[in-house]
C-alpha cells in the first residue's frame, strides 16, 4: 500500500519544491544533483526558479497540485525557509494539501516540532549508507519515535544500493511507517563517481544501475516496502504531472499529447488573412511576429493554398515552454 504522498506523486499531483542545495553529507558518491542544484541557495518549484512566494503558488496551481514534496540538498539546514514554504502552501491550499520532506540528517526534536507546527505531514529519512545495518540504538532509531510523537509520519526513503534487513525490522517494530526504495540510478551529477565506484548502467536503460532490482529478493515482499523504478518516475510521475499542467494551460486550439506536451501550428501570415478566410478567433492567437493556430487547420490551409508557410510546434506546458520539436510544413 502506497503512502498518500506516493499516491499523489504517481498521479503527477505532487509539486517538487527544492528549497536548498547545500548538504553536510558531502561524501555520498551517488548524490544525483547536477551543477545547477548542488551547493546553491536557489529555490525551484518543479523546474521553475522561484523569485517570490507567488511563483510557488502559481506553479502549484499550474499543475493542480494536491501536495508538495520538500527536497534539497538538505531542507533541515534551511529550516526557517523550509517551514515558511510549508506554511505558505498550507495557508493557500488548506490542510488537505499533503506535504512530505526528504532529509539525510536526524535534526532532533526541536526540528520535528517546528516542521509539524508548520504543517508537514510525512518525513522521509535517508541515513548515511555507511551506517546501514547499525541504526538500532542510535539517533536514527530515536528520531523515528520523536517524529511520530511530534505528529509526523516517519518513514525511510533509500536508494536501492543493497538490501538491508534492518529497515524491515524498523517497520515490524512500528518505528517507521514504510520504506521507499528508489531504483539506483546514474545521473549527470553522479555519473563519474558511480563509475569509479564500479556501478554500471543496466542494459537497455537510460539511467538504472545494473543489479538494483536484486534488493527486492530480500525486501520486496514486505507490505510496507515500495520499490520505485526509474522507468515509473519518467513514464508515470513526470508525464502525469506534465499532463495536469497541459490541460490547465492549453488554449482552445492546442492539442495535448500522451506525453503531456502541447502541439499547435505556427505561421507568419498577416492576421487579416485569417480573418478574410473566416477563421474563428478562438482557433488562433496573434503573437508579435507570427500567428499560432490549430495544427490541423494550418495543414488544411497550406494544402488548399490559403497560406504559404508554417510549422508544427511541440512544447512543454511549463512556464519556460521549452520546445521539443519543430516540423516545417511546405
Amino acid at each position: 500500500m502506497l503512502s498518500k504522498g506516493c499516491e499523489q506523486c504517481a498521479e503527477g499531483a505532487k509539486m517538487v519544491l527544492f528549497v536548498y542545495g547545500y548538504c553536510d553529507q558531502r561524501d555520498c558518491f551517488y548524490c544525483p544533483l547536477g551543477e545547477n542544484r548542488k551547493n546553491v541557495t536557489d529555490v525551484y518549484a518543479n523546474e521553475r526558479r522561484v523569485e517570490s512566494d507567488e511563483d510557488v503558488i502559481e506553479e502549484a496551481k499550474r499543475m493542480s497540485a494536491q501536495g508538495s514534496s520538500i527536497t534539497g540538498g538538505e531542507p533541515q539546514e534551511a529550516l526557517d525557509r523550509t517551514c515558511h514554504y510549508i506554511e505558505l502552501l498550507k495557508d493557500e491550499f488548506g490542510e488537505e494539501h499533503h506535504t512530505h520532506l526528504y532529509t539525510g540528517i536526524t535534526g532532533g526534536r526541536e526540528n520535528m516540532r517546528r516542521l509539524a507546527e508548520a504543517g508537514l505531514d510525512e518525513i522521509r529519512f535517508h541515513p548515511p549508507f555507511e551506517q546501514w545495518g547499525d541504526l538500532h540504538g542510535t539517533e536514527w532509531e530515536e528520531i523515528l519515535y520523536v517524529a511520530r510523537e511530534e505528529g509526523l509520519v516517519p518513514a525511510f526513503e533509500i536508494p536501492g544500493i543493497r538490501a538491508e534487513e534492518e529497515f524491515l525490522e524498523f517497520l515490524d517494530e512500528g518505528a517507521a511507517e514504510y520504506c521507499n526504495i528508489n531504483e539506483f540510478e546514474l545521473s549527470q551529477g553522479n555519473f563519474r563517481r558511480m563509475q569509479e565506484a564500479g556501478y554500471e548502467r543496466k542494459e537497455g536503460h537510460m539511467s538504472a544501475v545494473a543489479g538494483s532490482h536484486e534488493i527486492l529478493e530480500v525486501m520486496g515482499d514486505h507490505p510496507k516496502v515500495y520499490f520505485c523504478t526509474s522507468v515509473f518516475k519518467d513514464a508515470a510521475q513526470h508525464r502525469n504531472r506534465l499532463k495536469r499542467m497541459a490541460y490547465n494551460v492549453r488554449r482552445p486550439f492546442d492539442e495535448v499529447t500522451d506525453d503531456g506536451t502541447l502541439v499547435y501550428g505556427k505561421t507568419w501570415a498577416d492576421p487579416d488573412r485569417l480573418e478574410e478566410l473566416g477563421v474563428p478567433p478562438e482557433y488562433y492567437a496573434i503573437k508579435t511576429n507570427h500567428l499560432e493556430l490549430a495544427w490541423w487547420l494550418l495543414e488544411e490551409m497550406l494544402e488548399a493554398g490559403d497560406l504559404t508557410e508554417g510549422e508544427i510546434v511541440e512544447q512543454y506546458p511549463t512556464v519556460e515552454g521549452t520546445v521539443v520539436e519543430r516540423t516545417p510544413l511546405a
